[in-house]
């Protein structure tokens, strides 16, 4: 069992510990991932309650799982698709207020476990770093978030 980083989610910093490789017909080490829609889903728990501002890429992730587009998200936060597009690019700071509204409709809409709006709005400070999302997955039917900043 090892660490994967799953790159294939459209983000660097989500690993997932506890994982077996296996090696194709190429030689090369892979593994399976089971349960994709669970995967998902604790990926968005992390990035809803990570403890810092989230990344453009993670907001992306957030609007992508909910099901939206760039033009409808941007009507729920009363912004610009313009503004939500240099967001996700990383063009511009993601502003705090749109993100805690964000965070908490994702909570809402992939049906996460309830957030406090006084935390949320608390986290949705802009970072400099990027925070990891760890992903216990020992157990592929029951993903975890085992730690998120």
């Amino acid at each position: 069992m090892s660490v994967y980083q799953y790159v294939e989610s459209g983000l660097e910093n989500v690993f997932i510990e506890g994982v077996s490789f296996v090696t194709d017909d190429a030689g090369e080490a892979c593994i399976t991932v089971r349960n994709i829609n669970g995967l998902h889903k604790a990926i968005a728990t992390g990035i809803v309650r990570q403890k810092a501002g989230m990344t453009g890429r993670e907001m992306r992730f957030l609007r992508t799982e909910i099901g939206l587009t760039q033009a409808e998200l941007a009507l729920i936060v009363h912004r610009e698709a313009l503004a939500i597009s240099r967001w996700e690019r990383g063009e511009n700071p993601i502003d705090s207020n749109a993100e805690a509204l964000i965070r908490l409709f994702a909570a809402q809409k992939l049906e996460l476990d309830a957030i406090d709006v006084k935390d949320v709005s608390g986290w949705c400070i802009p970072n400099t770093e990027t925070l990891p999302i760890v992903i216990d997955g020992t157990d592929p039917s029951n993903y975890t978030v085992k730690a998120a900043a």
